[in-house]
């Protein structure tokens, strides 16, 4: 099941969130490593330009994961209605956290003026450059929006295991498996 319902979750959705998650998760790492690396590390321009263009490939899979959800009908959480609520606001929180990493990543690497090359295959122009201290204000919302995302990601992950183990709904594994979707949202034993 390509699509999702509002019983579950499709093949598309579930293979971007894994690897939005196993992206977003990798970049803080490679982030968080490579400023602690010295001028004569071999890493010293190589951690940089890795981060920078995979960040882009996952600013545009972001972009097209909300393309993709936006129309696509969400399948109904369980549990209370505070519960509901605060698992929707929550998803939009990541989704603004996520967009607001990526994008201030961008800001600084353009702030000279000077685009980004993704691998070597294009670049993605400077749209925005030379705004007072923009590398130095945009590092710093990229940091701190990073922890918070990384927190609110880590929040996201124990709620799911919550519902899976003491709640026994069904919502981790919807989003491990699309054949969930077709078959209805049925409690795990």
């Amino acid at each position: 099941m390509w699509r999702n319902s509002t019983s579950g979750w499709g093949l598309v959705s579930i293979l971007l969130h894994w690897l939005s998650a196993l992206a977003f998760v990798g970049l803080f790492v490679l982030g968080w490593w490579m400023t602690g690396l010295g001028y004569y590390d071999s890493w010293y321009n190589l951690a940089p330009w890795w981060h920078r263009s995979l960040g882009m490939l996952l600013l545009a899979a972001t972009l097209a994961r909300l393309a993709w959800r936006l129309p696509q009908p969400a399948p109904v959480l369980p549990g209370p209605r505070l519960e509901r609520l605060t698992a929707h606001l929550g998803h939009v929180a990541l989704y603004a956290l996520m967009l607001l990493v990526l994008i201030s990543g961008y800001l600084i690497s353009t702030a000279e003026g000077d685009g980004i090359s993704v691998f070597g295959w294009f670049t993605v122009p400077a749209l925005v450059s030379d705004l007072p201290n923009q590398a130095s204000l945009a590092g710093t919302v990229h940091w701190y929006g990073a922890l918070a995302m990384m927190g609110l990601a880590a929040g996201h992950a124990l709620a799911a295991i919550k519902h899976h183990y003491r709640d026994r709904h069904d919502t981790l594994v919807r989003m491990l498996h699309p054949r969930h979707a077709r078959r209805g949202g049925t409690p795990h034993p």
